[in-house]
């Protein structure tokens, strides 16, 4: 009978034998057994404790990591005094890839002010243009295009075939039109790099590849900021091209991620990596930020998007009346200011996630997980506390 009713109650053998034989013959059954399925509620509940630490902590990783992943070389800078704010191995020699082409712009735009290139002038597009690979708009040698137009597609689309026939219109060929960006990239100093496309495209067989820094980038873009309408160009997320034929979407995912982003342009070709120009205004501060090299598009976009933030932090709306003199985007040659500059670089590098980044540093997301680790210990050993009292009571319950 007692073992037919301990069946029914779920007790073990150890349990029934117990309750049946004498207290002093049964030493070695002393261990009540609690039934099983207690041991797998308090094993889940330890866990669910520290699942419950782990979505922030989590989170917090994950963004860390996308903001400080590696990437070559990265560069920050006040559009208006020139003054960096931040640097990375800002001489480092790079392969720009399609940012290449904000120099096909700015010369384009110089040849506009000075009245050498109307924006309604229209370019017949060549057999060269039309065979370009890569980012395109699908031109055909019979086409003709306004300026304007293939300003457009190149910095939208980052057409290559829009990029050969500018250049072909401009300077009659794509190598007088590579002469010039090297004469412009000499005039404002760009003193690491030099150009051997018009595209930046990887050089075939044969040719050189494009090389540039993350300070000339930036000295460029500064170029670029005095001239107004570069903005209507590379502030178009979308636009038609070919009366609708063709929809253009930008690659620069920070206009609509980053609050004021209005340019630049991206770049990428696999040993090029991923690499951006950006740029952004908010309460007539301006901001420059180049990424070069970076894995992926996401951390790309994610440093970018950081030292932009970090660069309107240290460029309040009312500047300070007098700051201490600091190392601008110049031609000037390195000296022994050099040093002096790359420590402030490393001290404020230091301080970038403090200042900018909204999600949990990772220090803290470890303090959040280990929280919940220790709490579910805590937790898991007061259950087991409770479990065990109720294990000695129905102990002397059955041995009395």
């Amino acid at each position: 009978m007692a073992v037919g009713l301990c069946s029914r109650r779920l007790f073990t053998r150890q349990q029934v034998t117990a309750t049946v034989f004498p207290k002093a013959c049964c030493q070695q059954y002393r261990t009540f057994t609690f039934p099983t399925g207690f041991h797998m509620i308090r094993t889940a509940l330890f866990l669910v404790f520290i699942l419950i630490a782990y979505p922030g902590w989590a989170l917090g990783a994950r963004v860390s990591h996308i903001a400080r992943a590696p990437y070559l070389s990265a560069i920050v800078v006040d559009a208006q005094s020139g003054k960096i704010l931040f640097e990375k191995n800002g001489d480092q020699p790079a392969y720009p890839a399609s940012v290449l082409k904000l120099m096909d712009l700015l010369i384009i735009l110089d040849q506009i002010k000075t009245g050498r290139l109307r924006l309604d002038e229209m370019v017949q597009v060549t057999k060269e243009a039309a065979r370009m690979g890569g980012s395109q708009v699908y031109l055909d040698p019979r086409e003709q295009f306004p300026v304007n137009d293939l300003l457009y597609a190149l910095m939208i689309q980052s057409a290559n075939d829009a990029a050969v026939a500018l250049a072909t219109h401009v300077a009659g060929s794509k190598e007088a039109f590579v002469s010039l960006m090297n004469r412009k990239a000499k005039e404002l100093g760009m003193t690491n790099s030099r150009f051997h496309s018009v595209h930046g495209l990887p050089p075939g067989k044969g040719q050189e590849v494009d090389v540039t820094t993350a300070r000339d980038l930036a000295i460029l873009a500064r170029e670029l900021t005095r001239y107004p309408e570069v903005f209507q160009y590379t502030a178009t997320r979308v636009k038609e091209f070919r009366e609708g034929e063709f929809v253009m979407r930008t690659h620069n995912h920070l206009l609509d991620k980053v609050y004021g982003c209005d340019g630049f342009k991206t770049g990428y070709f696999a040993a090029a990596g991923f690499s951006i120009v950006a740029t952004a205004k908010r309460n007539g501060v301006r901001i420059i930020s180049v990424v070069l090299g970076s894995e992926s598009r996401k951390i790309r976009d994610a440093k970018a998007a950081e030292l932009l933030e970090t660069g309107f932090a240290m460029v309040p709306p009312p500047p300070a009346a007098a700051e201490p003199k600091q190392q601008t985007v110049t031609a000037t040659k390195q000296d022994s200011t050099t040093t002096r500059h790359e420590s402030t670089a490393e001290i404020v590098e230091k301080d970038l996630v403090d200042k900018t980044q909204p999600t949990s540093e990772p220090g803290k997301s470890w303090q959040i997980f280990l929280a919940g680790v220790v709490s579910g210990l805590v937790l898991y050993g007061a259950f087991n506390f409770i479990i065990s009292r109720k294990k000695s009571r129905r102990y002397q319950k059955y041995t009395r």
